[in-house]
């Protein structure tokens, strides 16, 4: 019980700290220490919260068995990150690309990009989901589960 008590505090944890992180890197929480170049859209926050919540979904689910799944995650959450990010405010993407190069092809795309992080990260819970059950199924039924 203690176990499964401290992987919700951890997934929380990374959950809110991952909202936080990421809100205030891209300014969709304001603060003085960054200003944001493009407008916040609802979709903004849509793919910042629906990233963060999978971040913390990923972290509960996360067993020391499972850990090649970590680049999907990683690539899930950079993509997430690119879908509700500033374009022109990344200075990785604005050395590799002038602003308005990224204006016109990145910015439209965004949602796109926000959308398969979603899909990704939804089919990559669901899988290790059915793992997961696959798992308790074969377990005893006096032995604890994690």
């Amino acid at each position: 019980m203690n176990r499964s008590r401290t992987r919700i505090a951890k997934s929380a944890v990374v959950g809110a700290g991952s909202f936080v992180l990421f809100g205030v890197v891209t300014g969709l929480i304001p603060n003085p220490l960054y200003v944001r170049m493009v407008p916040r859209t609802a979709l903004d926050y849509l793919f910042l919260a629906l990233t963060a919540g999978f971040l913390g979904l990923y972290t509960f689910q996360r067993t020391p068995a499972s850990q090649r799944e970590d680049g999907a995650a990683t690539a899930s959450a950079v993509l997430g990150f690119l879908a509700f990010g500033c374009p022109i405010c990344n200075a990785l993407l604005l050395a590799l690309f002038s602003s308005s190069a990224l204006m016109t092809y990145l910015d439209p795309l965004r949602p796109l990009l926000g959308a398969v992080s979603v899909a990704f990260f939804g089919g990559l819970l669901y899988v290790r989901s059915q793992r997961t059950c696959e798992v308790c199924v074969d377990q005893p039924s006096g032995s604890p589960s994690e």
